[in-house]
């Protein structure tokens, strides 16, 4: 624990900006939720795709994104107040008070999970508030304690496609109440659930590796912390691009896509990850780990668009 205070502000500050907002909500690392929220909808809805409950879907799962960054920052104003990366934020820098970001971060939770059960459904509304419990309380305390964290923050990445899926199916007719978990059964919602778990694993293991120095500076048990070789780190990533190279295979075995426009696409996509990795794993340097981070960023979007142009819409 550092022995110097850390700074405060007033809710209203000269210093406050709008890109502090941003900053506070993880604005562009929510938009990754938004994508895959709205891809998931997308895929189940078929051709009777409805406007009011996709864009009533995309609200609810955006705003408890960004609230959930804003609790995640609040917890974590300490160790990020020790890296270099992230003392400029909002709250270790002291342009937006605690208390200020706390009424932020409730209001869009609390919003957002009454705005889902009000307006999509319950399935919905209850996998967000799943999500929120497993980043928040799971996922960001065990970040200095385990380096197991990894795969925690994978689950609860991979919850918001289940959301949009959920969202889809829309509310029971009538007065039916009951509780559809089949849904995160079906074959669409397997898939796209362990496609974001695998894809986010070689992806926050290249950042882990080349930024293990400030993950150490901030208490954060990471498994590359001690991995100055980089080759356990390296091994991982290799691995679980491996993986998402199988997994390929999955939608084509249970019938969902096209298989002469998605597997070609996908495994060539998935072997250039695969072929990243292995360039890490035999060269275990800063220029190959970040080679493999660029791909992830690129990998992503583009399988979103391979399996949305084979997919079989109903």
């Amino acid at each position: 624990m550092s022995d110097s205070p850390l700074p405060t502000a007033d809710p209203i500050s000269k210093n406050w900006s709008m890109n502090d907002l941003l900053v506070l909500t993880k604005f562009r690392l929510s938009a990754l939720v938004i994508v895959s929220t709205f891809v998931a909808f997308w895929l189940r809805a078929g051709t009777s795709l409805d406007g009011w409950l996709l864009f009533h879907t995309l609200l609810g799962s955006s705003l408890a994104a960004f609230g959930a960054a804003v609790f995640n920052q609040l917890m974590e104003i300490e160790p990020d107040s020790r890296m270099t990366r992230t003392a400029d934020r909002p709250l270790p820098s002291g342009r937006i008070s605690p208390s200020a970001a706390f009424a932020i971060g409730w209001l869009l939770s609390a919003f957002a999970l009454i705005h889902l059960m009000a307006k999509v459904n319950f399935e919905a509304a209850a996998l967000t508030a799943l999500t929120l419990a497993t980043y928040l309380f799971i996922y960001t305390p065990l970040k200095r304690q385990s380096p197991t964290n990894t795969l925690v923050g994978a689950v609860s990445g991979a919850l918001p496609p289940l959301i949009g899926w959920a969202g889809a199916a829309g509310k029971l007719p009538g007065d039916e109440a009951y509780v559809r978990w089949e849904l995160l059964l079906e074959p669409g919602a397997i898939y796209l659930f362990i496609l974001l778990f695998l894809w986010q694993l070689p992806h926050f293991l290249a950042i882990n590796w080349m930024y293990r120095d400030e993950y150490r500076r901030g208490g954060f048990i990471m498994l590359a912390n001690d991995d100055e070789a980089g080759v356990r780190t390296s091994k991982h990533a290799l691995a679980y691009s491996i993986a998402t190279l199988l997994l390929m295979f999955y939608p084509v075995f249970m019938g969902l896509v096209i298989t002469w426009i998605f597997l070609p696409l996908a495994l060539a996509l998935a072997g250039w990850l695969c072929k990243l990795a292995l360039d890490f794993q035999k060269n275990p340097e800063r220029p190959t780990a970040r080679k493999l981070f660029l791909c992830t960023l690129i990998y992503l979007p583009a399988i979103f668009l391979i399996t949305s142009l084979a997919w079989k819409r109903a």
